[in-house]
């Protein structure tokens, strides 16, 4: 069966106006080629859709339920244009986005925020992910970009662009009643305390940052626990099993039993970008990438 969508607005332009003169008229056709668009139509559904007289015209049975379905793919049919004019502009369709635990401390949520403000049609796809989980989901495609750690590994270079989004210093995390000052304290401090650390499989860089600050203020780091969660890592700190550097937006999440102090040292600073495939042409990572490039 072939029904043609003339054909469909041809039975619901006579079925809303219940008169084959003023349909036609309403589609800028004569009378009788609407008649025979419309026998062609029952013809092939097979069965009447109108009920006919020389005074009045009424939907059958059939007409009845089909009139509400027809109407509604109609719909769905003028909308297809918008909805392609949409999509090709970046203003509908999915984006699928990894981010490591501290990006939701700092800067994901504000990117977000705008991107729904801005985008609200796009549906996105979120998951949580360290750093080498997302080297490989860009490897293979499964995402559309990340917010991760530098650096990319070489061998990814050559297919992944990346955007710098924002730094801040690390911070100590300690369990009550370590800090000796309200302010600034020295690592020194920290001496006996295991360390509570990031993996370092998981973002090496971040990991050998961490150990580096603490031998270049005389300490020889001993681990007591890894995490890869931040607020795991935060959650060891308050149950007194250690001390952690986290990035400085960490400290906004209060948790009992810790307490946040800048250091005295010189403290390393942490970055957090964006990474997409090179290859990657869609519309709506365009979108997003030009939004970040406006607030970063």
């Amino acid at each position: 069966m072939n029904v043609e969508l003339r054909q469909l607005r041809y039975f619901v332009a006579v079925a809303e106006e219940m008169h084959f003169g003023r349909a036609a008229r309403r589609l800028h056709m004569t009378q009788p080629p609407l008649s025979q668009a419309i026998q062609a139509l029952e013809a092939q559904l097979g069965t009447p859709l109108f009920s006919r007289t020389r005074r009045s015209v009424a939907l059958t049975a059939a007409g009845q339920t089909l009139l509400p379905e027809v109407q509604r793919l109609l719909q769905q049919v003028e909308g297809l244009a918008a909805l392609a004019q949409s999509a090709a502009a970046g203003e509908s369709g999915r984006l699928s986005i990894a981010f490591v635990p501290m990006a939701d401390y700092s800067v994901l949520p504000t990117a977000l925020r705008e991107f729904r403000a801005a985008l609200p049609s796009v549906h996105l796809d979120l998951q949580e992910a360290t750093t080498d989980v997302q080297i490989d989901l860009l490897a293979s495609g499964r995402i559309d970009i990340g917010f991760l750690l530098p650096p990319l590994p070489d061998k990814l270079k050559a297919e992944v662009d990346y955007l710098p989004l924002t730094s801040e210093p690390l911070v100590l995390a300690l369990p009550e009643g370590m800090a000796t000052t309200k302010t600034k304290m020295s690592l020194k401090r920290c001496a006996d305390l295991p360390l509570i650390v990031f993996p370092r499989r998981m973002s090496p860089a971040f990991h050998d940052q961490i150990l580096g600050c603490l031998r270049d203020a005389g300490l020889s780091p001993r681990i007591g626990q890894e995490a890869i969660q931040m607020q795991t890592i935060v959650s060891l700190v308050s149950a007194g099993m250690g001390f952690a550097l986290v990035p400085q937006s960490v400290s906004n999440m209060k948790r009992p039993g810790v307490e946040y102090r800048a250091m005295q040292e010189i403290s390393p600073w942490v970055e957090i970008g964006l990474a997409w495939r090179r290859d990657n042409v869609s519309p709506v990572l365009s979108a997003f990438l030009e939004l970040m490039r406006k607030t970063s």
